[in-house]
């Protein structure tokens, strides 16, 4: 294993144990709070990475602004339904569900006209079935905080085509300060509104919202394009997928949840399938290499 392949599997722990730490962040803090805090110290925290890696680049200001308030609003929407969904669910189905966004990506490509590999229709079957499994309940019943999770994985899909279309044309950093930004103002802006936040409630929380505004952020991102540089997007993305393995690992060791067998099977099949639709296609000797001189560099 190269130090770049271990570089992006730390990358997926460290968003894996994420989950946990946003729901153990909300034992005082309400989840617009938590992430009202959370993102600023994000935003803050990689306020330096700007002068390190896009300090010399020049580039649009005003397109640079107006991708980083459109991409920040969905983000905003997608991080708003997520630490919802975590106060009705375990931090295991909320990683497996957060995690199927990578299935409803290529999905949405087809309104863009992109075509979809038989492997992926495979892997996408193969993660709807397990979704079903992992959610819906006698009666066709499907707990509230499952598909609050679900619903913020569309956001989550459709900040990943905003960031695939801007990535090239902006600075990277600044772009995800500018992000960060709007989501924890408007996070403000609601916790102010239908939150009590207290400095006694940020202190008891301090160290969740401190791993989940600092790790989760400036570190993950940029263990992640340093991981990036030398392997292949493929590869990566099938690394990262993972996420959602290390957000149960957390919530079973950290906060002793536990999952049914039916549970475990729905996991299951969604992570095969998130395996399968990721998996790197070799139709020539050389394809890695052209995936590898295709990345984004940051």
């Amino acid at each position: 294993m190269s130090i770049s392949h271990l570089f992006l599997w730390l990358t997926a722990a460290i968003w894996g144990f994420a989950f946990v730490a946003q729901s153990v962040g909300m034992e005082a803090l309400g989840p617009y709070g938590f992430n009202a805090t959370r993102f600023t110290l994000a935003a803050l925290s990689m306020l330096p990475l700007i002068y390190f890696l896009d300090g010399k680049k020049q580039h649009d200001k005003g397109l640079t602004l107006k991708a980083g308030l459109i991409a920040g609003s969905v983000l905003f929407a997608g991080a708003t339904l997520q630490q919802i969904g975590l106060l009705y669910t375990t931090a295991a189905n909320a990683g497996f569900i957060t995690t199927t966004y990578m299935l409803i990506v290529p999905i949405a490509g087809l309104f863009l006209r992109h075509h979809i590999e038989r492997q992926t229709w495979v892997g996408i079957i193969l993660a709807l079935v397990g979704l079903y499994v992992l959610t819906v309940g006698p009666n066709l019943t499907v707990q509230k905080g499952d598909a609050i999770e679900f619903l913020g994985a569309f956001f989550w899909a459709a900040h990943v085509l905003i960031v695939g279309h801007y990535s090239t044309k902006v600075p990277i950093v600044t772009f995800s300060v500018i992000q960060l930004v709007v989501v924890a103002c408007g996070s403000w802006i609601m916790a102010l509104a239908f939150e009590t936040v207290s400095w006694e409630a940020i202190e008891v929380s301090w160290v969740a919202i401190a791993y989940a505004g600092i790790a989760s952020s400036a570190i993950a991102y940029t263990l992640q394009t340093l991981g990036q540089k030398q392997v292949a997007p493929s590869s990566a993305a099938l690394i990262l997928s993972t996420e959602a393995v290390f957000a149960a690992i957390g919530g079973w060791w950290l906060m002793d949840e536990t999952l049914s067998s039916r549970e475990l099977a729905g996991c299951g099949l969604i992570f095969v399938g998130m395996m399968i639709s990721q998996w790197p296609k070799r139709k020539r000797a050389t394809s890695d290499k052209e995936d590898l001189l295709q990345a984004p560099s940051a």
